[in-house]
């Protein structure tokens, strides 16, 4: 993936692209399954949350619409973040939401996609110079593959 700007998917965009096959998180997914120059990438942890998640509130046919979606887009998996990227991570975007920023990070993603503006699209997430651009899938679509 070193030619491919990595993206990282937050546990949210599974979610709804599980859930709405017509949605911009689906359309997100879709995109980077077939786009050269984009490379998904995923954290165990966040995997397990989506599929948690999509258990709870879906039904099986959520559930096999994700593991549709996460065969087709076959991200890269990166390791859990070790504990010292979570303490700062933490500082940003809360406890909670500490390993998806911190495992973004440490695979030198280029962009986080993710539907959780509490966490992720404030002041001083976007502010705080990290080496990586946090978008929405909407905004993802729109911003960074309409210039290439």
């Amino acid at each position: 993936m070193a030619d491919k700007a990595r993206v990282f998917i937050d546990a949210s965009v599974y979610v709804a692209a599980a859930h709405s096959p017509t949605g911009g998180s689906s359309l997100l997914l879709e995109v980077l399954s077939a786009h050269p120059s984009y490379g998904g990438v995923a954290s165990r942890l966040v995997l397990l949350e989506a599929e948690r998640n999509i258990q709870a509130k879906f039904g099986e046919a959520d559930l096999a619409r994700f593991y549709k979606l996460l065969a087709d887009l076959d991200p890269e998996m990166v390791p859990t973040p070790p504990a010292d990227s979570l303490g700062a991570a933490s500082a940003l975007v809360g406890e909670g939401d500490a390993h998806v920023l911190a495992a973004a990070v440490a695979a030198n993603c280029a962009f986080l996609v993710t539907l959780d503006r509490a966490a992720f699209l404030t002041e001083r997430v976007l502010n705080a110079g990290l080496p990586l651009r946090p978008l929405t899938p909407g905004d993802f679509l729109k911003e960074v593959l309409s210039q290439r």
